[in-house]
């Protein structure tokens, strides 16, 4: 009832919003304009913000971002209701579910989902979180070894989110970790990990971004600056020794204690309702994980031309992620399944079972993603790309020293409402180097990095990030549960990423921001347990 309620609260208010801009959109419309009237205005952005907003108050996502998909389409089209249906269709789903990109992540996803069937329905994952109970003895351990995991499997986000999900999942399992806790833990270890390593996805995509300076080097010399994914990192290890839980996380990991590991009772793991081989050992999830691995970034530089003649490190820099990740994937399951038959730990028929069980796996993350990418594909429609960027030129050159912080609070909020990184560097990059190329390269590195950093910040933090779903995914944890308890974590760690950037401003150099960033995060956490409730034990 209190649900219910609450989504007809959400419901008035955004036909409340849509009535009160409904006048100025239809006066528009009869001028005869080919763009819509809020058209690269701060409307563009509201669509996002209210599927957010909405997904925060009824705990419901799929509802929520169909919401925002549809007040994007009313505000582009004035209004107009076929043509708002037309335009959420042909221009929405149909669009994103056609893009090759797209569409390579989700063959990508489909994939992972069968080979995690394939290895629960072997007894690897069982064979492993018992193995791993016997080495890892308490559930510090099992964090650290999720930290180390994640921190291994640099080379990108997606692949990162799933496959330290499908390995560690029996681990924390065993060590009564919740599934919301894995969940952070995962996220915080994607694309934090991506934005500072040089050979991924990430810094290919960042470099591509740097027109007219030697991109590459501009990564480089920017991770000493990246504080929001060093100091993301720095905190996973500190609430790990320390034992320190805050917000809602703190109720999911005393519950897990007792044996519940979703607190909501909203997921379930479906691998677990999925018979079991006894005679399973950790080589049958170890073998398919270590192919997945080598077989995905033989198809990232194959994509890029390493077979060609190009460099590793070039045609990491080239390549396509999707089809790549795709194509690895497809020969990691071929190969998995020759070596479950040989082993005769599945036959054939049970190894086929396994496909549409994986596939329904993951379901809710295509669903949720299909959703987020049409929303995204709203906002680019309403111009919030050419707002933003109109926004940060207009007020760049008055606030030098303190621009570093103001890119990476803009990032943090454009990154937050569009659920999306890479199109947050597209906006903001080039503008930081128009801005400093010429007059002041060191701040342009600071000013980047925190451009970076704050793409992923917001991307963190948000419910229709790509990255947040996947990690949702990857940990079988309810998304909305993961997004309201990594909230706490990842704004902490922002507001002293946003102090660390306004020191940096003024002394240009990565030596001493750092540090003092370090410490005000670590006293931040010592005070949090000093004036919060007792911490879960275990």
């Amino acid at each position: 009832m209190k649900k219910l309620k609450r989504a007809l609260i959400a419901g008035t208010a955004v036909l409340s919003l849509c009535f009160l801009v409904m006048p100025m959109a239809v006066l528009a419309a009869q001028e005869g304009t080919e763009l819509p009237s809020m058209y690269a205005t701060f409307w563009a952005l509201v669509p996002p913000i209210v599927a957010i907003v909405l997904a925060l108050i009824t705990k419901e996502v799929y509802s929520s971002l169909f919401v925002g998909i549809l007040v994007g389409g009313l505000f582009y089209s004035g209004f107009d209701f076929e043509g708002t249906f037309t335009h959420i269709f042909n221009d929405g789903f149909v669009a994103v579910l056609s893009d090759s990109y797209n569409v390579g992540i989700l063959i990508f996803l489909v994939i992972l989902g069968a080979m995690v069937s394939l290895m629960n329905r072997a007894g690897g994952s069982a064979a492993f979180g018992h193995f791993a109970k016997q080495k890892i003895k308490n559930r510090a351990g099992a964090q650290l070894a999720t930290v180390a995991l994640g921190v291994l499997i640099f080379i990108d986000d997606y692949f990162n989110c799933l496959t330290v999900g499908s390995v560690m999942k029996p681990v924390t399992d065993e060590h009564r970790i919740s599934r919301a806790k894995l969940a952070y833990l995962i996220d915080a270890t994607a694309a934090p990990i991506c934005i500072i390593a040089p050979i991924s996805s990430w810094a290919a995509a960042v470099s591509g971004f740097v027109e007219g300076e030697d991109g590459f080097s501009i990564f480089i010399r920017a991770i000493p600056y990246n504080y929001y994914a060093l100091l993301t990192l720095v905190m996973m290890i500190a609430i790990i020794l320390l034992n320190i839980d805050f917000g809602s996380m703190m109720t999911h990991e005393k519950n897990a204690l007792k044996g519940d590991l979703f607190t909501s009772g909203k997921a379930a793991s479906k691998a677990e309702n999925i018979p079991v081989n006894s005679r399973g050992k950790v080589i049958d999830l170890v073998i398919p994980i270590v192919t997945l691995i080598i077989s995905c970034v033989i198809g990232m530089i194959y994509t890029g031309g390493f077979f060609q003649g190009e460099s590793f490190v070039a045609a990491f820099s080239n390549s396509d992620a999707s089809v790549g990740l795709a194509l690895g994937s497809i020969f990691a399951i071929i190969i998995t399944i020759i070596i479950y038959l040989i082993r005769r730990v599945l036959t054939f028929s049970e190894c086929m079972d396994c496909l549409p069980e994986g596939f329904k796996a993951m379901v809710p993350a295509i669903l949720i993603l299909t959703f987020a990418w049409t929303l995204k594909a709203m906002t680019d429609s309403l111009g919030a790309a050419k707002f933003v960027a109109a926004a940060m030129e207009g007020s760049a050159m008055g606030l030098m020293n303190f621009l570093p912080a103001i890119i990476f609070l803009v990032g943090c909020f454009l990154a937050f409402s569009t659920g999306t990184s890479w199109g947050t560097f597209g906006i903001l990059i080039p503008i930081v180097v128009a801005v400093f190329a010429n007059s002041n390269p060191q701040l342009m590195i600071i000013s980047i990095s925190a451009c970076m950093a704050g793409a992923v910040c917001g991307d963190h933090c948000s419910p229709i990030s790509d990255t947040t779903i996947m990690a949702s995914a990857g940990a079988q944890c309810d998304h909305v549960n993961h997004v309201t308890t990594q909230l706490p974590y990842a704004l902490l760690a922002a507001a002293v990423s946003f102090i660390t950037y306004i020191i940096a401003g003024f002394v240009q150099n990565p030596w001493l921001p750092l540090p003092l960033g370090i410490l005000l995060l670590i006293a931040s956490l010592l005070i949090i347990r000093a004036a919060g409730p007792k911490q879960a034990e275990g």
